[in-house]
């Protein structure tokens, strides 16, 4: 059974454009991962400031597996653009001033049919 993991990123009012930014620059990034199954970054269409990056796994280790790759650290700033490590001066700053990660498995829903 799939599981969910959804990371709640809250930004400031005026960086959800930049947020945007970054994951369209990484777009398909983790598309090749061993049991990632899809994945959506929800955008808040109210006063909200807090982004939904909601990824589809097959399974825990599958998630687990991605989130110690070398390509998750590269994604999510643990090294630069270039190679560098974390410690590297050159490392853009986070977008988010928090965030939480959330799990979750199906427990029920539907499917729309109309087209």
């Amino acid at each position: 059974m799939s599981i969910v993991k959804i990371n709640a990123v809250t930004v400031p009012a005026d960086s959800g454009d930049e947020l945007a930014r970054r994951f369209a620059a990484r777009a398909g990034a983790v598309d090749g991962q061993e049991g990632f199954e899809g994945f959506e970054l929800l955008q808040p269409t109210d006063e909200r400031t807090t982004w939904l990056v909601v990824t589809r796994w097959r399974d825990e280790k599958s998630f687990q597996d991605w989130v110690s790759s070398k390509d998750f650290a590269h994604g999510h700033g643990q090294e630069t653009a270039d190679g560098g490590t974390s410690s590297d001066s050159r490392r853009a700053r986070p977008v988010g001033i928090s965030a939480e990660l959330w799990s979750y498995r199906p427990a029920g829903g539907s499917e729309g049919t109309a087209n």
